[in-house]
């Protein structure tokens, strides 16, 4: 853990001890925050459904931060409740998916029709929609935010997971993150994004 993780913990911890869970809620947030929210407009590939599921997130911190009992690192809670959070905004889309009311359908129709999106971009998104969201998570907080396996593991797992259930989930991430990069680097080649 790096000494800035750190001095936010222990900050988080002493505004908790002090019975201030609005000042470690906000402590926690704005030190984990950037991160989540990245890690969340990455696994999303959108900025309006990212910043709905970072809203999820920060109720969530906000309600279950006093109760957190600090067997992992704030990191890896925020990860754990930032993934649960994409997770749920992602079944609240598909079940809105076809509410869209009979006035607006023309004027929807038509915008999908003349809005473009760049070769580059239309072939990211489909290369991203081509992962399961595990495997979108795996890479992301691996790659882009150098989580460590077990950290990793805590975040598809759960707080209370035992060294036994940390070791088997993080043996089980590894196996999975080298199929899906191996995948990805061949379909990012198929697509032209990479030589």
């Amino acid at each position: 853990m790096s000494e800035e993780e750190s001095a936010l913990e222990l900050s988080v911890r002493a505004a908790l001890a002090a019975g201030d869970p609005a000042r470690a809620t906000t402590l926690a947030l704005q030190g984990r925050g950037p991160e989540v929210l990245r890690f969340l407009r990455s696994l999303l590939g959108d900025e309006t459904r990212a910043g709905d599921a970072f809203s999820m997130f920060a109720e969530r911190l906000w309600s279950t931060l006093p109760r957190f009992e600090w067997q992992c690192s704030l990191r890896s809670w925020c990860f754990l409740l930032a993934r649960h959070a994409a997770t749920d905004q992602a079944r609240v889309e598909r079940r809105r998916a076809g509410d869209v009311p009979l006035s607006q359908a023309g004027e929807l129709a038509e915008r999908l029709r003349t809005e473009t999106t760049s070769n580059i971009d239309r072939a990211r998104d489909e290369l991203r929609a081509s992962f399961t969201e595990e495997e979108r998570t795996l890479l992301i907080l691996r790659l882009e935010e150098g989580l460590a396996w077990r950290d990793l593991a805590r975040v598809f797992l759960d707080e209370r997971a035992t060294d036994e259930d940390l070791d088997r989930e993080s043996a089980r991430l590894r196996k999975r993150f080298q199929l899906a990069k191996d995948r990805f680097v061949e379909a990012a080649r198929s697509r032209g994004l990479l030589r």
